[in-house]
């Protein structure tokens, strides 16, 4: 990918995902207006993370951050980079075939491990039915996420960042038919999910077949490729168990301290995921086969590039984002969520979660900078080496401050482990070439893009000070809240053009010549 291009596909992806998180928050306020905070929705949050729990272990964690360098490199040599994905497709469907019947079997385990807080009432129950309608998600996605990655390293971003936009129409749709039908919502939104994962696999499968992989699945056979290829995948896998580990921890305090303290962290958690997903997905996608690429050309230069626009791009869109949810938290999970069944003490809980949340953004989304650091170079020991340090911070916050902060420790967990992540991959990377190294545009603009995300902070606590009793306001509330967005975009982007943390113009001309 030539350098020019590379903001260009950030925003592709970028965009897409946005998208995807709009419509996941129509999901998702449907659900809070229609669930609150009871014990349907807390089910049904609990049986869809597990599907995405191994989701993130398999197909976005450790097979993938393996798979993309070898078959980027092996589509730079041409080496057969077909037979290769073809291989990995069957390898993987064998083992998530295998997943998915033993998961069906210890489901009740499963849902304890989550949550055992749930044992004793109807949550349980209901969690483990909809845990074994929804597990199979796990097997398409995965198998989705895999052509995804044959897609990005072709420099083919648009399908399999469209993608997950289908998981939510379909589970909006599935909703609204519900209503309209009288079906069990829980029951139905479950069968949603792997409906959802069907076309997700078809689009992809179809956009990589357009693209010249046609992948058909064989018998899976262990071939010297996929023998490298567990090789690399293997401490990946066990970073991404720990990183899960952690998830587990939070919903255990979760679910033992505050009655809907689940769905509080879910719904925090999927606000500051927008920001998070735009951002670190884009950047994701886009780095680390670019990356894997250029050290396989012995193009430092282009790789320090590479990174640094990574990183620029990352900190201009986050900080400012950070800064917004920890100052309006309460403004927009009132707007959005409050409402239905969803009371003001959810409100309010679940804005105190967004907080906490928002001071981590930032890490969250460095990670994504610096780990392809290390998966270009097939190093997956060291971020598990770095994974089981934020393992042990992420533990020791949330266990124990649950007795005084109850759901709020979970949230400030994360934020700890993250920074703390941040701060050892840093760390790490000191020791590698020059395409780690930190260019003299980063180090110029980082400050001022935080100055000019102070700005923007001041001017939206002015403005949700005089906007205070508009917010409240049935009806009023939707506009009022669009204008205080609409006050902190344009003075954060007014503010990083005079300071010169951003370029506009430049902007453009990437844009243009992409």
């Amino acid at each position: 990918m030539k350098p020019i291009r590379l903001i260009r596909g950030f925003l592709t992806v970028g965009i897409w995902t946005l998208l995807s998180r709009v419509m996941g928050f129509a999901r998702d306020i449907f659900i809070a207006a229609r669930l609150g905070d009871g014990p349907m929705a807390e089910a049904f949050v609990v049986a869809f993370s597990l599907p995405n729990m191994f989701r993130r272990f398999f197909a976005e964690g450790a097979f993938n951050m393996a798979f993309v360098p070898m078959f980027s490199k092996k589509l730079e040599g041409g080496d057969d980079p077909q037979s290769f994905a073809r291989d990995a497709f069957s390898g993987l469907a064998g083992i998530l075939i295998a997943l998915t019947v033993v998961a069906q079997i210890f489901m009740p385990w499963l849902v304890w491990a989550m949550a055992s807080g749930f044992v004793g009432d109807e949550r349980f129950d209901l969690a483990t039915d909809y845990g074994r309608i929804v597990f199979p998600y796990i097997l398409l996605i995965s198998l989705a996420a895999l052509l995804s990655g044959v897609l990005n390293a072709t420099g083919r971003f648009a399908a399999a960042a469209a993608a997950p936009v289908l998981l939510n129409i379909v589970l909006v749709a599935v909703m609204s038919l519900a209503v309209w039908a009288g079906w069990d919502f829980g029951t139905a939104l479950s069968y949603g999910v792997p409906v959802a994962g069907v076309l997700q696999l078809a689009l992809v499968w179809w956009a990589a077949a357009k693209a010249g992989f046609r992948i058909i699945p064989r018998w899976p056979v262990l071939t010297p490729d996929l023998r490298r290829l567990a090789v690399i995948a293997a401490p990946a896998a066990l970073a991404g168990g720990v990183l899960q580990v952690n998830l587990l921890v939070g919903r255990q305090v979760a679910s033992q301290t505050t009655e809907g303290a689940i769905q509080y962290l879910n719904l925090a958690d999927r606000l500051y995921q927008l920001p998070l997903g735009v951002v670190a997905i884009a950047i994701g996608v886009v780095l680390l086969p670019d990356l894997s690429r250029r050290l396989q050309a012995g193009d430092a230069k282009g790789g320090q590039y590479a990174l640094n626009r990574a990183a620029e791009f990352a900190l201009v869109l986050t900080i400012p984002a950070a800064a917004a949810l920890m100052l309006i938290a309460q403004p927009i999970v009132s707007v959005l969520y409050g409402r239905g069944a969803f009371d003001a003490e959810a409100v309010h809980n679940t804005a105190l979660a967004t907080a906490v949340y928002g001071a981590g953004l930032p890490a969250f989304v460095l990670q994504k900078v610096l780990q392809p650091l290390f998966y270009a170079r097939h190093d997956t020991k060291s971020p598990f080496r770095y994974a089981l340090i934020a393992m042990v911070i992420n533990a020791a916050v949330a266990i124990g401050l649950a007795a005084t902060l109850g759901f709020l420790a979970a949230a400030l967990a994360t934020t700890l482990a993250g920074w703390a992540m941040v701060v050892l991959l840093w760390r790490g990377s000191r020791s590698m070439g020059p395409e780690a190294e930190v260019d003299a545009q980063l180090k110029r603009r980082a400050l001022r893009i935080v100055l000019a995300s102070a700005v923007m902070g001041a001017a939206l606590a002015a403005m949700a000070w005089l906007l205070g009793p508009a917010l409240l306001a049935p009806g009023l509330r939707y506009l009022a809240l669009l204008a205080l967005v609409m006050v902190g975009i344009v003075t954060y982007f007014a503010a990083a053009q005079a300071l010169g943390a951003i370029s506009l113009g430049e902007l453009r001309k990437q844009l243009k010549r992409g």
